[in-house]
């Protein structure tokens, strides 16, 4: 096993050292590749970079087999790192900012473990190597060439670090855990005219003004003040001289729900508001409504689950609920809602240089807990296939 913690943690600082952004993960599928392969584990591309190993039990059973996977996302950063450690990123520009080398490792060290006691349990361990997190769509295209299919995938476990846990605790959450990610853009066409007649022409910006507060009351005055719900607008742009009118005005934004009903309820409120404002001008507009991810929900069997092995395997000290659901995104999410699924957090925050959080120049993680989520999942695995 120290060998297999050593492994893990040299494994961790090359992918570091050496970062891809989404769907250019080349040099570290190779390395994932290879890692695998040497332990004698079946491994599959299904798409450019994604990975998939496949690890089968040699213990016979006469009831049939189960299958359970594990997935690490694996994508960069497009950040300048600032650690100044000597596995610090030799790629400029780029940095692995949110712990994507670590939850690579982590799953990779599973897998060494679990090679090593295959002849202990019975049925498959799928481990899903996943690109472009960050971007969104690496989870979608993965799933749709059929990665949770032959076999089929029977209960579906991340782990994330996090620099908010101190070093080796595990976090996990019942329910609801992550929001769904949704982007729009908004058009709206004016008038232009003499900024000291704005009577002879459609001011886009006041528009635009209203527009903008009306869609802050959508989530005041339409929704369940006990539901988490954001619409923020992040970019506005319109004008061109202090003393025109603006004949159109172009904003950019984002939602954020926890719950589908009202995820799936939103954009036909946003609809309704944006042309009621429009009409009451006389003005026409280009409304666009994408939904990049799904809210991540938990099975609460499977969280039950993995919390016990968790309080077994490390003790119950070191297991910690977490109490409040992120409004931000994980594309975990769309494994879970085809299979069973759990996402854990690792605690990696060891000290100040540790406790910097996701996206941070300077975030690192203590590699001493890095086996421990190793270990975790192994487990995890023997025990569900048991």
């Amino acid at each position: 096993m120290e060998d297999i913690e050593k492994k893990i943690i040299e494994i961790r600082r090359k992918i570091h050292q050496y970062p891809e952004l989404g769907n250019e993960e080349y040099r570290t599928a190779k390395l994932i590749e290879q890692t695998l392969k040497q332990s004698g584990i079946v491994t599959k591309r299904l798409s450019k970079t994604g990975v998939v190993g496949l690890l089968n039990g040699k213990r016979k059973i006469t009831n049939g087999e189960r299958c359970i996977a594990f997935r690490a996302d694996i994508d960069a950063l497009p950040l300048e790192e600032k650690t100044h450690k000597l596995y610090t990123s030799k790629v400029r520009g780029k940095m692995h900012a949110c712990g994507h080398d670590g939850n690579t490792a982590i799953v990779l060290g599973a897998a060494l473990i679990l090679a090593e006691g295959k002849n202990i349990f019975s049925g498959k361990v799928k481990f899903i190597f996943q690109p472009n997190e960050e971007s969104s769509g690496g989870a979608e295209e993965l799933i749709k060439a059929g990665v949770l299919d032959n076999p089929k995938v029977n209960a579906i476990v991340g782990i994330h670090v996090n620099s908010h846990l101190p070093s080796g605790k595990i976090g996990v959450r019942y329910g609801e855990m992550f929001a769904a990610v949704d982007r729009f853009s908004l058009k709206i066409i004016g008038e232009g005219g003499h900024g000291a007649a704005p009577h002879e022409g459609k001011d886009a910006i006041t528009i635009a003004s209203q527009i903008v507060q009306a869609l802050q009351n959508i989530v005041s005055r339409q929704i369940d003040p006990l539901e988490p719900v954001v619409i923020t607008v992040g970019t506005i742009k319109g004008g061109e001289r202090f003393n025109i009118l603006a004949q159109e005005v172009e904003m950019t934004g984002t939602v954020r729900t926890l719950n589908e009903k009202i995820h799936l309820q939103i954009p036909k409120l946003m609809k309704k508001t944006i042309k009621s404002i429009c009409s009451s001008w006389g003005v026409k507009y280009k409304f666009n409504y994408e939904i990049i991810g799904y809210p991540l929900t938990n099975s609460e069997k499977l969280v039950e689950f993995c919390e016990e092995v968790a309080k077994k395997t490390l003790g119950e000290k070191n297991v910690q609920r977490i109490d409040k659901p992120s409004m931000g995104g994980e594309d975990f999410a769309e494994y879970a809602r085809y299979a069973p699924g759990c996402l854990l957090y690792l605690g990696t925050n060891s000290g100040k240089a540790t406790a910097y959080t996701w996206h941070h120049p300077k975030f690192d993680l203590d590699e001493k807990a890095l086996f421990v989520g190793a270990k975790l999942l192994s487990v995890i695995a023997l025990d569900y296939l048991r």
